[in-house]
């Protein structure tokens, strides 16, 4: 529609521009290439997102400068939860999702990091 201004529809990139607008999220660290921040939707406790500076829907589409600064961001990450809580993750679930159908809910490219406790879930 003419006249109505454009609202950026990617939480994601407003996040990465003022990390304080981001409701119930916690800047972690960051490089040149990408960001990692706490999720605003946790499976767990410290469970944190990387994500790309560049806005793109799938991490495939990351050049390989890109990629190395998201996986080595995602180590750091794991090695800073690991410190931050006093009961320590006993393991950590790390990966996209790639696409909606595999559960992809923003349409910018993030590496989850879930610290996982033993115990707890069933399975």
């Amino acid at each position: 529609m003419r006249g109505v201004p454009t609202v950026s529809t990617c939480p994601f990139c407003d996040y990465l521009g003022e990390p304080c607008r981001h409701q119930g999220s916690e800047w972690i660290a960051g490089n040149a290439h990408a960001a990692a921040f706490l999720d605003g939707y946790p499976v767990s406790e410290g469970h944190s997102l990387i994500v790309p500076r560049r806005h793109i829907r799938s991490i495939f589409e990351l050049g390989g400068e890109e990629q190395a600064s998201v996986w080595n961001l995602v180590a750091e990450v794991r090695d800073r939860l690991k410190q931050r809580f006093e009961i320590q993750p006993d393991g950590f679930n790390v990966g996209p999702n790639d696409g909606t159908e595999a559960g992809q809910t923003v349409a910018h490219a993030h590496v989850h990091v879930i610290p996982r406790y033993r115990g707890d879930v069933p399975d």
